[in-house]
């Protein structure tokens, strides 16, 4: 091999180390431009202040909106969400100064509801910008607490409206701000056409699986995964492709995280129509699944009056919920979207 030959190769090999190396320059840069934009956290050091706001971050607990800081970038599925005028109530807070948001997530810890009705924090960053989470190192210009007007409490009291204002003016008080609302009756008046509305749009069908003899929860619970039931929210539930509970199990009328005892008697199957998604046969599906459990499980399948279930009205029933999952897309309200689960808990 000729000198020549040997220089041209190792001019190669210098090329290709310098390509390589400017390429892991490159990808260095980036990565430190995206980290500076987007900081990665693993835990959000508003939330890991105290031992006891740590155990409730992990513990699967539910996490109301607006209540909670994000130390992540990532705003569009926080934000996207804004006050829904049809089924809440809206208590505007316009702060003299802009306030940090540490100072202001101490001001809502526990202002998740007021009795029993859910309550939605939404705040406007100092400089512009709509947030639906608190974040850290940024602050705000004025908040707004969204009532949920009514749900299967009940319509919105007078008691309750009271407590949110008591919870705003508190809350303008620390901060020196100004509270501008409603006046309480046309509120009120809004939450019973609301509950009015909603009433007639409700329904619940349950078909009950009554056993010959109790049997033991484990085999129970492991027969209905068996047939295809999942761990859903601490009960046992049918779900749909899009990830949603199609219809629920109750063990003697609980769910299984509540269950006290080792024996079982009755399996309820429970389709809470508001918060299934919308199906053609959805009666028909459920009556399906009960059957096939009640020769698992040596058990007579009933409907919610106690009678024996015959598979003559199956498709009856379907087009009788399919008419009700019309009238709720009518009325504004999608089965199984967040808006009508809200309304219909």
């Amino acid at each position: 091999m000729s000198d020549l030959q040997i220089g041209l190769i190792l001019l190669g090999v210098v090329l290709i180390l310098v390509v390589l190396l400017f390429n892991w320059w490159q990808d260095r840069r980036v990565r430190r431009r995206m980290q500076e934009h987007f900081p990665e956290r693993e835990q959000d050091p508003l939330m890991a202040s105290s031992p006891e706001q740590s155990h409730v971050q992990h513990a699967g607990m539910r996490r109301e909106p607006g209540l909670h800081m994000r130390a992540d970038g990532d705003a569009q599925g926080d934000d996207a969400s804004e006050v829904d005028p049809a089924t809440e109530a809206v208590i505007d807070i316009a702060f003299a100064q802009p306030v940090p948001s540490e100072q202001l997530y101490q001001g809502l810890q526990g202002l998740h509801k007021v009795g029993g009705k859910p309550v939605r924090v939404f705040v406007e960053r100092d400089g512009g910008g709509h947030r639906a989470r608190l974040r850290p190192q940024e602050k705000y210009v004025s908040a707004q607490l969204a009532v949920l007007l009514a749900n299967r409490s009940g319509p919105l009291t007078d008691i309750e409206w009271s407590q949110l204002w008591t919870a705003a003016q508190s809350l303008a008080e620390r901060f020196d701000g100004a509270v501008e609302g409603p006046e309480q009756e046309p509120v009120l008046a809004r939450a019973r056409e609301l509950d009015a509305l909603c009433a007639g749009l409700d329904a619940q069908v349950g078909l009950a699986l009554q056993l010959s003899q109790t049997r033991a929860l484990s085999d129970v619970s492991r027969a209905l995964k068996e047939v295809g039931f999942l761990p859903h929210g601490g009960q046992l539930a049918w779900m749909s492709d899009q990830g949603l509970p199609r219809f629920t199990v109750l063990f003697d009328g609980h769910h299984l995280q509540d269950v006290q005892t080792d024996g079982v008697e009755r399996v309820d199957l429970l389709l809470d129509l508001p918060n299934s998604p919308a199906d053609e046969q959805a009666f028909s599906r459920m009556a399906s699944v009960g059957r096939d459990l009640a020769r698992r499980l040596d058990a007579e399948l009933l409907d919610d009056q106690g009678r024996p279930v015959s598979g003559g009205a199956d498709q009856a029933i379907d087009g009788q919920l399919l008419d009700m999952y019309t009238r709720l897309a009518e009325a504004g309200f999608q089965a199984g979207h967040e808006r009508t689960v809200r309304v219909f808990s």
